[in-house]
């Protein structure tokens, strides 16, 4: 018999270095692409702040007639990813029958308090802190469009600014734009506010407030006639109740005199009937309006 050749196994080149450095390349392009995606953003934030002024799409604006003589005009801001529904309700049960309430609803924007996740917002915030970074955009843009609301109400009757939270914020930020005279950015404030409320809320922008408030003869004067009611509950767990305080002492050192801060026991970060009854009992000493319904 003729032996058969027995075939000699040739050997195939594994592939595992051509797998490891197809891996290798992949991750190192993914990260190159990464890197280069996060500077392009960053860098395009940056410029877009600076070059370029953000829109804002406010929603839907809830009002309240008055249901006797219409005395006063209040714009009320609702808080942290809430709208202008809710408060309407409520405000629309309170024995102010000369009052018109405007309630309009916030942009919603990314927060990042909440990690970026978009919501109802007058503005960004990051941290309930005087040393924190202020959105003046947002807070001026969020100002500006009260103000518009405002401007078209008639010249007799009074207008004011309130809200809950950070409604309570950018109520009280309004307040200093009044006393100023001007925006954070310069553009003038031309409403002439006569009542401003805050409920559980906190005061934006107060580093340098009481410096820019004695730089001017006219800002003084306006902070010492402008009345502010500001109310906390001491067992406020979203928005402290000494951020609530360092507002008032803010306010009350850059000189605002007609400022009234009051305490609630056992009151966390929600309102209940007897705190608006001070706020009915004081909007009706404040502006002068006729009588209550019963």
């Amino acid at each position: 018999m003729v032996p058969v050749p027995v075939p000699v196994p040739v050997p195939v080149p594994v592939p595992v270095p051509v797998r490891f450095r197809f891996r290798f390349r992949f991750r190192f392009r993914f990260r190159f692409r990464f890197r280069f995606r996060f500077r392009f953003r960053f860098r395009f934030r940056f410029r877009f702040h600076r070059t370029a002024r953000r829109t804002f799409e406010f929603g839907r604006t809830h009002v309240v007639r008055p249901k006797g003589k219409h005395q006063a005009t209040i714009v009320w801001l609702h808080g942290l990813g809430d709208n202008g529904s809710s408060w309407s309700q409520l405000l629309e049960s309170l024995p102010l029958p000369n009052i018109k309430w405007i309630c309009p609803t916030a942009p919603t924007r990314p927060v990042a308090l909440l990690g970026g996740f978009p919501c109802t917002a007058w503005f960004d915030v990051g941290e309930l802190s005087e040393d924190g970074p202020d959105d003046w955009e947002g807070l001026d843009a969020s100002a500006a469009h009260i103000a518009n609301l405002l401007s078209t109400e008639p010249a007799d009757v009074k207008v004011g600014i309130g809200g809950f939270s950070m409604g309570a914020a950018i109520s009280v930020y309004s307040a200093t734009c009044c006393a100023l005279g001007r925006y954070g950015n310069g553009n003038p404030y031309s409403i002439n506010l006569r009542a401003v409320v805050g409920l559980s809320g906190w005061l934006p922008g107060s580093r340098n407030l009481r410096n820019k408030i004695e730089g001017s003869h006219e800002a003084a004067r306006r902070a010492a006639s402008l009345p502010i009611l500001l109310s906390h509950g001491n067992c406020d767990d979203v928005v402290p109740y000494k951020y609530g305080e360092q507002s008032a002492n803010s306010l009350s050192i850059a000189g605002f005199r007609q400022l009234t801060f009051k305490s609630f026991d056992g009151l966390g970060h929600y309102t209940v009937p007897r705190e608006m009854d001070e706020v009915c009992n004081w909007l009706t000493g404040r502006l002068g309006l006729e009588g209550s319904r019963a």
